[in-house]
């Protein structure tokens, strides 16, 4: 049964929201500053929120890492001064509403939608989620207790596939502020308290690091409501805009996972200096979904790797941090990043195919680097990228949340600017941006394998590592695989390392 709520609606939504820490009150008599905004009205019954902090995992002190995402949790999913979490979920529920929140290195959003008629009530509760917080004890354990178990269970010991895609930012951002997990890490998660969470909210929740992100059939005078009660938030002071590229040294590095598991996980990339402000984005977009958009059967490595050989369910590639992929299609927006990486996601594959297919994988890889895209794939992907772009927008709330990146990116709209800059594109200007981008000399790669140093052996030996089929293949697959399974990896051994599952994000 569903507990009473202890505070009638109508008195909640006359509440107006304090502050919870007296030790801010002397930052907030400072000059007031008005929130940044991005503002959508239409005529939609639904109003979408979308309050983004500019501070995330990358503004976590040393030795405090994983509070940003604590904070947080502490704000969307615990209680306020006068309402405990329960008593905001029953609140919720006959409005059919929730809030959520979502912490990357530099942004930490937190989002919800509700009917028009509920604004006034739904309003009155995350409002006092953000600028009230109750910061209790419970609230605390549970959530740290949550996060931790997210790390060593559901992440570690319970999914390769992320577990590969997300150790892969680890190594190349290693000495980074980005190179640690969202979460955190196991360590620094049971060395953190209470009062971290509530210095880290003290000093990262200010009005000069939020955007307030708005759409749909809100009044008119609204959107001023909002600035005015969060003027209560300090001022602050801006959080640092943009980070350095990380310095990874040359040479080809992998790092094999050991764990018990039936298949083989393979994550490799790079790090790259063009992000969605940059002019060559458009063309390593297409680049990216030519060789595997995100769950598509049209990228190359899909159609050689699974279609023509059987090898997985999947092979895609990103030029942007797409976490929780195997659970999703489209990206989420609002993970605004001033560096990324190149990557590559081959899914899982049977253990004895694993050295295949990465030699496949480079092997296909390195053709595109040394030879670039002809005419006619250049031009099928475009149009495909063209058409394709206007899915990850198909909602308020996604519009909502790529009209914020494309504030902190610099540009306009993201379908107007995407559709502009590949209408502008050329096949030359892709083949460069190859050229300058796409090398092989940083690649790192994540294999998660059960015998990893069997799997070590292999790679180090470079002896040929042929596919067996249960089924006959055409001639020129197989002609192929001739050459693939003898492919050189040029790797020496202190390059490739065996990494006991124990010690991933310790």
């Amino acid at each position: 049964m569903r507990r009473t709520l202890k505070i009638s609606l109508i008195t909640l939504s006359l509440l107006v929201p304090t502050i919870a820490h007296a030790n801010v009150q002397n930052t907030m008599s400072a000059k007031p500053a008005t929130p940044a905004s991005v503002l959508q009205p239409n005529r939609s019954p639904l109003v979408s929120f979308r309050i983004l902090f500019m501070t995330g995992a990358a503004s976590d002190p040393k030795g405090k890492e994983g509070v940003a995402a604590l904070t947080a949790a502490m704000l969307a999913e615990g209680g306020t001064r006068a309402l405990t979490k329960q008593q905001i979920d029953d609140a919720m529920y006959p409005m059919a509403s929730s809030f959520g929140a979502q912490v990357d290195k530099e942004m930490t959003v937190f989002y919800g939608t509700t009917h028009v008629e509920n604004l006034g009530r739904y309003y009155a509760l995350i409002s006092q989620m953000l600028l009230d917080p109750g910061f209790r004890e419970d609230d605390f354990a549970r959530l740290k207790t949550n996060a931790i178990n997210f790390l060593k269970v559901s992440l570690r010991e319970g999914n390769d596939e992320e577990l590969g895609k997300e150790y892969l930012y680890n190594i190349i951002y290693a000495g980074h502020p980005y190179g640690h997990h969202n979460t955190g890490t196991l360590g620094s998660l049971e060395r953190l308290t209470l009062n971290d969470v509530r210095a880290f909210y003290r000093d990262n929740y200010t009005r000069a690091n939020m955007v307030l992100g708005l759409a749909g059939g809100y009044p008119a005078d609204f959107a001023k409501r909002i600035e005015t009660d969060f003027a209560k938030l300090p001022v602050g002071k801006e959080a640092k805009a943009r980070f350095e590229q990380p310095k990874v040294n040359a040479g080809m590095r992998v790092e094999i996972i050991e764990r018990e598991t039936r298949a083989t996980a393979i994550s490799m990339g790079f790090p790259v200096s063009v992000t969605r402000a940059s002019k060559d984005w458009p063309a390593l977009a297409l680049v990216a979904s030519y060789i595997g958009q995100h769950r598509s059967s049209n990228g190359h490595l899909y159609q050689r790797l699974r279609e023509a050989r059987g090898l997985n369910y999947g092979d895609y590639a990103y030029v942007e941090y797409f976490p929780r992929g195997m659970f999703q299609f489209t990206p989420d927006p609002n993970l605004g990043r001033s560096s990324q990486i190149f990557q590559i996601w081959i899914r899982p594959v049977e253990p004895q195919n694993a050295h295949f297919a990465l030699r496949a994988a480079l092997y296909e890889y390195d053709k595109l680097v040394r030879d670039g895209m002809s005419k006619e794939t250049f031009e099928a992907t475009r149009e495909f990228l063209g058409k394709y772009s206007n899915i990850l927008t198909q909602t308020q709330g996604a519009q909502l949340g790529y009209a914020l990146d494309s504030r902190y990116y610099g540009i306009t709209d993201f379908n107007t600017y995407l559709r502009e800059q590949l209408a502008k594109l050329t096949l030359e200007d892709v083949n460069r941006a190859i050229r300058e981008h796409l090398k092989s000399d940083r690649m790192r790669i994540v294999m998660i394998t059960k015998d990893a140093p069997s799997l070590r052996n292999a790679l180090l030996a470079n002896e040929p590592s042929p596919i067996t089929y249960n089924s006959p293949k055409p001639k020129e697959i197989t002609d192929e695989d001739k050459v693939i399974q003898s492919y050189k990896i040029d790797l020496k051994p202190e390059a490739v390392t065996v990494v006991p599952v124990e010690r991933i994000f310790q």
